[in-house]
Parts: structure tokens; sequence; C-alpha cells
């Protein structure tokens, strides 16, 4: 196996080359937007095909430059099939197995920083993205983040690999490159110890911590992929950004009943490239409880066919729900009457409140 490990400053974000020796296949975890010509250099001298990207999560600290080594040199980018873009390549589920020439790895999921967070298992370690770090773990106060699933996904899916097992965090900030589960297990200031679920929750909910730097940049650019273009112009930047969230939708999985799936960050990134359908009862619809993206239309799913008939069949419709059952339901009614560019908002308004998004409620 060939193995290294980079370092990107700013965000202080480690990206992970491995690659078989056998092939001269290779994969990039985490990579950086701002690293891309480090990585292609590499890859050149090392004499090796990026076959994956494999991402984490989607992070809020940096872009990634997955979608644009794609473009360069063919790659394919990796995500978690729960909020994950729908601009990748595979989206991934709990148990799955990528192999990279004689490399295996396991995708285990870890929720907890974000619901879309995994990590990839090797015979001799794992790469925990932010969800467990060198002594610490990543945030629970954003991106539909939960102190609670993060510590069942800590003690779960990596506190239960053999001791020996090296872990490699996504980040740190004091120099750090490697620890063990033992380790961890053992002196983790934050989940280590026998800490229990409860104090660790507490814990985290009395974190005062910075709102990060790059949010705003990185979130949207990494629900495409990471191809939102540097140095654009303020009169340029609507126009393109729709463009490009357009063809990260249609590259999303078509799934049997004729529509693709889209998460809540997906969704609120360009929400305006959406005319979007609620299929609740009207009651639910104007209840202060979930509230409704205020853009929507109310058209319940029993009258959805009916009422949408004349509607034009290639709009991009975004169909709501409480939870997405019924909503993916009227999408697969409207894409036998001809409809072309249906998507699901998945897990519904739930989600999207869980997510923190804007509602409007009542009235």
């Amino acid at each position: 196996m060939i193995f290294r490990q980079l370092f990107e400053n700013a965000s202080s974000t480690y990206t992970y080359l491995v690659a078989s020796e056998k092939t001269r296949e290779a994969v990039l975890i985490d990579p950086v937007l701002e690293d891309l010509e480090k990585y292609t250099k590499l890859l050149d001298g090392l004499d090796l095909q990026l076959v994956y990207t494999f991402e984490t999560h989607v992070h809020a600290d940096h872009v990634t430059a997955g979608g644009t080594l794609r473009e360069k040199l063919g790659s394919k980018t990796v995500v978690r099939r729960v909020s994950g873009p729908p601009c990748a390549d595979i989206h991934t589920d709990h148990g799955d197995v990528l192999e990279v020439g004689d490399l295996r790895f396991e995708v285990r999921a870890t929720p907890g920083h974000t619901d879309g967070c995994v990590a990839y298992v090797m015979a001799d370690r794992v790469f925990t993205g932010d969800t467990l770090l060198i002594g610490g773990c990543g945030r629970t106060d954003f991106q539909q983040g939960d102190a609670g699933k993060l510590y069942d996904s800590v003690h779960t899916q990596l506190f239960s690999l053999p001791a020996e097992t090296l872990i490699f965090p996504g980040h740190d900030y004091r120099g750090r490159t490697v620890s063990t589960v033992g380790e961890e297990k053992a002196t983790n200031a934050r989940l280590g110890g026998g800490r229990s679920r409860e104090d660790f929750v507490q814990l985290m909910s009395e974190l005062k911590l910075d709102r990060p730097k790059q949010i705003e940049r990185a979130v949207p650019a990494n629900l495409a992929c990471g191809l939102d273009q540097q140095g654009r112009t303020s009169v340029d930047t609507a126009a393109q950004d729709a463009a490009m969230f357009a063809e990260a939708l249609r590259k999303a999985r078509l799934l049997p009943g004729g529509y693709r799936e889209v998460s809540p960050e997906g969704a609120m990134a360009h929400l305006e490239s959406f005319r979007i359908v609620d299929v609740r009862q009207p009651e639910e619809y104007t209840s202060p409880e979930l509230g409704r993206i205020a853009a929507a239309v109310n058209i319940p799913l029993a009258t959805v066919g009916r009422a949408m008939a004349e509607w034009p069949k290639d709009v991009p419709l975004l169909m709501v729900c409480r939870s997405g059952r019924r909503s993916a339901a009227a999408a697969e009614e409207l894409a036998q009457k001809g409809f072309q560019e249906l998507y699901n908002l998945v897990g519904g308004m739930i989600a999207w409140n869980d997510f923190k998004l804007p509602v409007k409620r009542g009235g």
C-alpha cells in the first residue's frame, strides 16, 4: 500500500492518499480545493491513477476538490447517501465496501457531527473525518449536529474496532498525526475514560464555539461537489450558481419511481431552482409545529395528479411532505404522467427543521 498524509494549513485539514502498489489505483480522502496542484503533482510523481475521492461529510470549513478532480482526472466522487450532495457519482450506505485495486474500504455511518458523516475502515486503520479527532471530536452545534448521535457513533462504530487500529482524523490543530482506538478510548478528553453519554451531551451543550470562517462559501460549494467557481463577479454569480446546481441535480441517481432525491441542505442551497409542492393536508401545511417552506404551494397528495395536469412537464419540482414518504408517492405519480424533473425532499419537513432551515409558520 502507498500512503501519504497531507495537510492544508488554512483549515487544518488532513487529506489522505491511499493507493494500491499492485494496480497503481489511488483514492484521495477529503481533498481540499486549495491543494489541487499538490495532489496532481503527487499523483504524477508516484505514477498513480486517481479513481475515487472519498468525502467523510459535507464540510463547512473548506471547499472540496472532488468535483474539480473529477473534471480533470476522471475520478469518481463518493459520499454517504444520507445528506450527500446529489452531484456525487457514488452514494454509499452503511456497510458498503469500496475496492481500490487490492485495497478494501468499509463504509461506516457515524452521524453526530453531521447526519451524513462516515468513517472509512481498512484492515489496520480508520479514517474518521470530524467524528473522532485526536483527543477530541467534531462540534455538534450546527449542520444537524447531535451530541447523543455522535457519542453512539463513536462507541458503536469506532471504539468497537481493535485497540491497535490506527486513527487518522480529518483535522488536528496541534500537529498530531495519528492515534489508535485504544489510546482514544483511554484518554480522549471528550469521549474517553468511560465518560457517560449524559455527561458528554452536557459537555457539548456548554461549548461556546466560533462560527466556521468559511461556512458561507464552503457548504453551498460542497453541496455541488466543490464546483463553485472562484473569482466570479457578483453579476454572474446567481445565474452560474443556478446552472451549476441544476447540473448537479441532474447527475443524481434516478430512482425506480422516476424521481431523484435531494437533501434539505442541497435544496436550500438554491431553492429558487425549484417549484415547490407540499403534499400535506392543509391543516398540516398551516400548522406551526413544522411550518412550511415559504415558496411552497399546498396540493394534497390525493389531488396532485388532477391539480397539476396542466403544469409544464420540464420544470424542476421539489416534492415535500412531513417525512418524505407521501412526497415520494406524489413524485412517482407525477413521473407516470410525464413529469421529467422530479425531486423528493429526503426526510421532509422533519429533516428540514432538524437542519434548522427557515420556515414560515401558521396562517
